[in-house]
């Protein structure tokens, strides 16, 4: 666990290609960006109890996109606390597990260590436990003290979030520091053109430190970084 600014910390691990999420502690709250992936949450457990809480101060999870490295832990996490799940409405039926996620192009587009990501995506392998979600995000609402950003390219319904006080952004799946700095996973960008807009409302935001969905936060020269990839 990595605290990226006051109130706000990253986890992760190396399953799912260094995936992250971010627990937020706002007030008496704690609010949780993606759930890793791992069926069991136990990562995000942890952490819990490392910040003196208990799974019943977790009161709000958001799902940033479909795709199973942020989806492992969303079921045993709804369980434990009786949080409010949250999702982009095109996101919904994914997260739930009544859809399956649009499939990517098998074809090394970067390195050959994302092959295995493109063949899960692929072939629904290995499944998530299925959560209904039970509100709808948008663009604009607040979630918890984050205001919620529609940054679609990567997925239609891909959400990602902005705490202006405090510089903070969580991109999601659109940039990632792993395997390498890049806008995020070209094979898994399903419409460029919305993606590359998407990177230009972010840069605009000049953050002072990006969470990414896979790799380590960008925290050195952030806005300079968003703006080379929007560029």
């Amino acid at each position: 666990m990595r605290e990226l600014a006051p109130g706000i910390h990253s986890l992760g691990h190396a399953k799912g290609g260094h995936v992250r999420a971010f627990l937020i502690e706002d007030g008496g709250e704690l609010s949780l960006v993606d759930t890793l992936f791992e069926n069991d949450a136990r990562l995000i457990f942890d952490a819990i109890r490392r910040l003196g809480r208990s799974a019943s101060d977790l009161k709000q999870i958001a799902i940033t996109h479909g795709h199973r490295s942020h989806l492992g832990g969303v079921a045993a996490l709804k369980r434990a606390s009786g949080a409010t799940v949250y999702s982009h409405p095109w996101e919904a039926d994914i997260v739930s597990g009544d859809r399956r996620a649009q499939p990517v192009t098998l074809r090394p587009m970067q390195t050959v260590r994302l092959i295995p990501f493109q063949l899960g995506l692929r072939f629904n392998r290995p499944r998530h436990v299925g959560c209904p979600v039970d509100e709808a995000l948008s663009d604009g609402d607040a979630f918890g003290p984050l205001e919620v950003l529609h940054i679609p390219g990567h997925s239609p319904g891909h959400l990602g979030f902005h705490w202006a006080e405090r510089g903070l952004l969580i991109s999601g799946d659109a940039i990632a520091t792993w395997p390498e700095f890049c806008p995020g996973w070209k094979a898994f960008t399903l419409n460029e053109r919305q993606h590359t807009e998407s990177l230009r409302r972010m840069a605009a935001l000049e953050p002072r430190v990006v969470g990414v969905g896979h790799g380590e936060a960008i925290t050195d020269r952030a806005d300079e970084r968003v703006h080379q990839l929007a560029a």
